[in-house]
């Protein structure tokens, strides 16, 4: 009686979860259906919109032909690696052996080239060589999704729409004044075109037609994307005369309250502060004015960083990105690898684990604001409070060993679910 038992529940059991799943693929195949309906309404409304703009309707039923709701575009502007991975998890990717020694060889192979677009923007051939590396891996992929598609996929959502929506008819706009053909409009999930990965309102804005021939073409025209990319970075404010930043060394027992990315000092009163190179020479004495940004907690490479940092990250808003930039740049022209390597203990916290730390915070009253899990300007200032009160190395860095710190500081109960 048992075995029969036992027998007619498992069928039972099966029975159900084959009706949940059907129940499930069903509900979700339904949704995805009536996201595809929305989209093609909102879609419609805004192709009246292009043409009431000045944009050719043969230009805008020409770009939208075969247009749906891209899922996957929506999963990776959720899921960038500049926001989603550590440092040394993004770093040691980006500037990897492999394109180190490939950027040195496209260095030296187009040096003539790279010397014209210096001496006409002042930006070192290095650094556009560089961004040429971690956008497209030196112009070997510049992305197979069609423009038109991500971006209305992405000005569809509401996440970002307004910016997206504004780079959509830019995207139009190059179509319609025969700039590029439509078969040729395919980059990135975000829209990013070409070798440099210009989004269309820099294709507007900043693309030059480095070698003459009367086109912009930033796909197969090397000319075309140094120019380009020397010319985007001169009008977002590019210092001739300066580097990005440099590795720098800490003395014991500095006060890292001082790394919130706010505090600027000249290089001398840096020093004065008992800052040097990486290699142990002191800082040069100057008035150049300095930030010191820490990579991951206060064990981790410490960088003085300048303007032309941020210029950087004007171009992709990551400091992982820029650090990036500005280190391959670097061993391009043979300079040191960093100093500090990657910990063994190198992990993100998930999205769960980040909310609790700002729920902890916040039950000890620093405010990190609504828990989101996502870790931003609030949450790093929150936990620095934290630490100087606390006399902990104040570096706001969100990582398990605080977390371990904060659950002994904070004893309630957290529950996640209702955050």
């Amino acid at each position: 009686m048992q075995t029969v038992k036992l027998s007619y529940s498992a069928k039972f059991s099966g029975v159900l979860t084959s009706l949940f799943l059907s129940f499930l693929f069903s509900s979700s195949a339904a949704f995805a259906e009536t996201s595809q309906a929305d989209f093609k309404i909102w879609l419609n409304e805004f192709k009246q919109e292009a043409v009431t703009a000045g944009i050719k309707t043969a230009t805008v039923n020409q770009a939208f032909a075969n247009v749906s709701l891209n899922e996957d575009v929506l999963l990776s502007d959720k899921s960038q690696p500049e926001f989603t991975q550590t440092f040394f998890q993004y770093f040691d990717r980006a500037v990897s052996d492999y394109r180190i020694r490939t950027g040195q060889r496209r260095y030296k192979q187009h040096r003539r080239l790279l010397d014209q677009v210096t001496r006409k923007y002042g930006v070192p051939g290095r650094f556009l060589v560089a961004f040429w590396g971690l956008e497209t891996n030196f112009g070997s992929y510049t992305g197979n999704i069609p423009i038109f598609e991500s971006l209305a996929t992405l000005a569809y959502d509401p996440r970002r729409s307004g910016f997206f929506r504004g780079q959509l008819m830019d995207a139009l706009k190059i179509l319609d004044k025969g700039h590029v053909s439509l078969r040729q409009m395919k980059g990135s999930w975000a829209g990013a075109m070409g070798q440099c990965q210009f989004m269309p309102s820099n294709y507007i804005h900043y693309a030059v037609d480095g070698d003459g021939d009367g086109k912009i073409d930033l796909w197969n025209s090397l000319p075309d994307v140094f120019y380009s990319a020397g010319n985007f970075l001169s009008q977002l404010g590019w210092q001739r005369v300066e580097n990005w930043g440099r590795e720098v060394a800490l003395p014991k027992d500095f006060d890292y309250a001082l790394a919130d990315n706010k505090t600027q000092r000249s290089l001398a009163e840096w020093q004065k502060l008992g800052l040097k190179l990486a290699d142990g020479r002191p800082l040069p004495i100057e008035e150049m004015q300095a930030k010191l940004l820490l990579a991951t907690d206060y064990q981790g490479p410490a960088f003085l960083v300048f303007d032309n940092f941020r210029v950087i990250k004007r171009w992709n808003n990551a400091d992982k990105y820029a650090l990036a930039v500005g280190h391959l740049a670097d061993r391009i022209i043979g300079r040191a690898p960093l100093t500090k390597q990657r910990p063994a203990d190198d992990e993100p916290l998930s999205t769960k684990l980040v909310k609790e730390v700002q729920i902890r915070l916040n039950n000890l009253g620093y405010q990190t604001g609504k828990p989101d899990g996502v870790i931003g300007k609030r949450t790093r200032q929150a936990l620095r409070e934290f630490q100087v009160k606390n006399k902990i190395p104040a570096d706001g860095y969100v990582n398990e060993a605080m977390l371990k710190i904060l659950r002994q500081a904070d004893k309630s109960a957290v529950n996640l679910e209702e955050a």
